[in-house]
């Protein structure tokens, strides 16, 4: 889950500039900054520790605390709606959220129903839920440790996503700003599959030059399982973070290692 905002919050300083270069600087002091990405993973682990909550106003209620935080334009109108009937959205928001699903949850199909449950309070869109499921059956795999080539093939089959295809010729050379779940999330991905380390995953999703923050925080997601995040990234991402969200990410990995444990799977990560 902490990969998922490491990743927002290096991705948010490079948010539409068209990055194409790997090598950038991983915190940019007066652009960097947490965003709805972060909140609303947050507001998903809320929701799995707490039966009694509901995905819909929790994800209300996170957002009004967090004005101003990249909202799109629909996302905020639904928050400031009396009734929270869903609108049908194809983007990438849906799976930008579940990462925490992908800890929860140690089989697949409970998996996918609490996907479609926390995306179709907005994203009722078959290609929105499917990148979110996708997102998060990723998330599951990695933290139980299986490799990447079972990983990728798994997607690959299960979501029908081609998976195989290279950044540096494939991808960045004219890859441009996409919010759509059906043109983001499988590049995301890939960001991922290709990356050697926590960090490169991150680096990869960045340079494509789109949805930064969107896209470096689904890779992150699904790195963190594999690779951990180096201590310095925790340590810097964390001082951009208030308070409440630091302290949900804390009580939530807790429950899920006593959860984990409960069912007789050892967890030797290591978040903080």
């Amino acid at each position: 889950m902490l990969g998922a905002i490491v990743g927002d919050i290096v991705g948010s300083a490079y948010e539409k500039t068209g990055m194409k270069d790997p090598d950038f600087p991983m915190f940019v002091k007066v652009s960097t900054r947490f965003t709805d990405d972060s909140i609303l993973t947050a507001a998903t682990a809320e929701v799995l520790m707490n039966p009694d909550l509901n995905y819909a106003e929790t994800y209300a209620n996170f957002a009004k605390e967090f004005p101003g935080r990249g909202w799109g334009g629909r996302f905020w109108k639904w928050v400031q709606s009396e009734n929270k009937e869903p609108y049908g959205s194809w983007g990438n928001g849906a799976a930008m959220r579940v990462a925490p699903i992908g800890w929860w949850y140690n089989d697949l199909a409970p998996l996918e129903r609490e996907v479609e449950k926390s995306a179709a309070v907005t994203h009722n869109n078959d290609e929105a839920i499917k990148a979110a499921m996708a997102v998060a059956y990723g998330v599951q795999m990695s933290v139980r440790g299986l490799n990447k080539a079972t990983i990728r093939h798994t997607l690959e089959k299960r979501y029908g996503y081609d998976l195989h295809r290279n950044i540096a010729y494939d991808i960045r050379p004219d890859y441009e700003f996409d919010v759509s779940a059906a043109g983001s999330v499988p590049e995301a991905i890939i960001c991922f599959l290709e990356g050697r380390s926590f960090e490169e995953a991150i680096r990869n999703a960045v340079s494509l030059g789109g949805d930064a923050d969107t896209q470096a925080s689904i890779a992150g997601a699904l790195a963190e399982g594999i690779y951990g995040i180096q201590p310095y990234l925790v340590l810097r991402a964390s001082s951009y973070l208030p308070g409440s969200l630091r302290g949900t990410a804390c009580v939530f990995m807790e429950a899920v290692r006593k959860r984990r444990s409960e069912l007789g799977i050892h967890s030797d990560w290591t978040w903080r």
